[in-house]
Formats: C-alpha cells, structure tokens, sequence
C-alpha cells in the first residue's frame, strides 16, 4: 500500500525508471531462464524442456577437466592484478589532476586521458597486437634498452603484464571521473582548517582528501570485487592466442569457445554459471566484511 501511494505521489519518478526496469527484465532477468541448460544435455530440436536432464553432471566434467587449474589460476591472477594496479591507479590519477590548478591544461589531460576508453576494444587490441610485434613500436623502444627482439604478444610469460598495462591505459581516464567528482564535494573549510593547524600537503591529502572519498573507493572496490572472476572474453579472445593459453585462456574466454565454436551449450552455461556464483559470493562477503568494519556497504 505505502509503495502504491508513493506511485501516485511521484508518478514522474517511476515513469523515467520504467524503460531501465524493462530493460533489465528483458535482458538480465529473461535470459537467467536459459541456465535450466546447465542442468540437461541441451539440444535445439529437444528445447529446454525436451532435453534430458543430468543434473550437475557438466558441473562435475568441468571440475575434473584438465583445463580446470589452468582456467582458475589465469583467472585470478590476471582479476587480481587488474584489482592492485588498475583500480588504485585511477585513484591516484584523479588526486594529481585534482591537484591542477591550470584550468585550461587540467581540462587538456582529462580529455586526453578519457580517449582511449571510447576507442573500439577491436582497435585498441589492433594497436596492442601492432606495437608489441616484432617490428613494432614498443618492440623497438624495448630492443633500445637492451632488450630482445621478438612478438612479445605471442610470448605467455608477457600477455598479462601487456594485458594489464593496456587495460590501465584504456581505463584510467574514464574511471578517475568518479573520484574527481568525489573530491569536488569535499568541503574546502577542511582545508582551510588544516592549514590553521599547520598541516602540510601530505598531510591533508591523508586526513582531509582521503577521509573525503574514502565511501566513494570503498563502494567501488566492493563492486568490483564483485566482477573479480568477470573477466572479459573480447578484449581476452582478440589478444590470445594458441601460443598464449597457459597464461591467458580465462573461464570466460572458455566459455566462448565450447560454447560458440565447439556448441556445446549445456557444457558452457555450467562453467558459466559457475563462474557467476562466485562473483556473488565474493559480492556478498566483500559488502559484509565492509559493512562490518567500515560501516559502509551496498545493501
């Protein structure tokens, strides 16, 4: 009843949120119907309730495969470098531009720095894969500092550092917006009252600035974490390669190909769902373990 009555009071409110309501009924809500897969050996003739179920018999195949280590620890290590350089990185990119006082040369960086994200992945990995070749760019820089000459792209022990520094580089612009947002809501008093307490700069930006955007990080990590095991198959697929699989093949990415290219469906939406309880679980714990010790949290 109080939810009918707040309707009718804010008709405006609820009409504006309805096309995003529909639009993850369609998309998020409708297809979860598709993971009954999971549980069958599905066949497009038999449909999901014509193909014999197996219970978690998939589940159990893909435990026992020989891809299974290789897939876990490619996964974690590549989220988990992506979580220690790339999330902090915005963090610190937002505090140095925020310590710009040239409007006009702030703006330029900001501008500069926000390119890369709306650059296409497929082009961004063509210019990966183009100056890490043989005879390309970086190659060139690395071989001036006394390096070797060779495809660094092709080599597994080199695909998640290229990974990593291309994610920062596409990414640090675009996520840093959030921070500087953040910061800009910092009541300047709190500064002008740490400096009559004769706090240097290094210490304002440790009681004063970080304090200040400490909800807004922590919020951010906490979803993150929730996207830890989400790694992305398409910047993934266009960057591997055979050569590469000991080090970059994720579950997403093995996902893609039993499931697209091998069609094997029931298989891939076992390991995928898989992989999506424990993006859950890591959800819940991470906005528990916060909620508990810093009294701040999602739900």
């Amino acid at each position: 009843m109080k939810f009918i009555n707040d309707i009718k009071k804010n008709p405006g409110l609820y009409l504006i949120l309805l096309p995003v309501l529909i639009w993850f009924i369609i998309f998020a809500y409708t297809p979860m119907f598709g993971l009954v897969m999971a549980f069958e050996n599905y066949t497009p003739k038999g449909g999901f309730f014509g193909s014999k179920f197996v219970g978690f018999k998939h589940f159990a195949d893909f435990f026992s495969s020989v891809f299974f280590g290789r897939l876990m620890r490619n996964t974690i290590m590549i989220s988990v470098l992506n979580l220690i350089f790339s999330f902090p990185a915005a963090i610190i990119f937002a505090l140095m531009l925020n310590e710009v006082k040239n409007k006009a040369f702030k703006k330029t960086i900001q501008t500069v720095s926000y390119l890369p994200y709306f650059i296409s992945l497929v082009i961004v990995c063509g210019l990966v894969a183009t100056f890490t070749a043989s005879d390309g760019a970086i190659t060139d820089l690395i071989v001036g500092l006394g390096g070797k000459r060779q495809n660094y792209l092709g080599q597994p022990q080199y695909f998640r550092t290229i990974y990593i520094l291309s994610d920062m580089w596409q990414g640090i612009g675009f996520s840093s917006i959030i921070y500087l947002a953040a910061l800009s809501g910092i009541d300047q008093e709190l500064y002008e009252a740490a400096s009559l307490d004769g706090a240097g700069h290094i210490q304002k930006l440790i009681h004063v600035t970080l304090p200040g955007i400490s909800t807004t990080i922590i919020t951010l990590l906490i979803l993150r974490m929730g996207t830890l095991f989400a790694v992305g198959y398409e910047k993934i697929i266009l960057l591997y390669s055979t050569n590469t699989y000991e080090t970059a093949d994720v579950i997403s990415s093995y996902v893609y190909r039993k499931g697209l290219q091998e069609f094997n469906y029931s298989y891939s939406a076992a390991v995928g769902l898989f992989n999506s309880v424990i993006n859950t679980v890591l959800l819940v714990a991470s906005n528990k373990l916060s909620k508990k010790f810093t009294e701040t949290s999602l739900f």
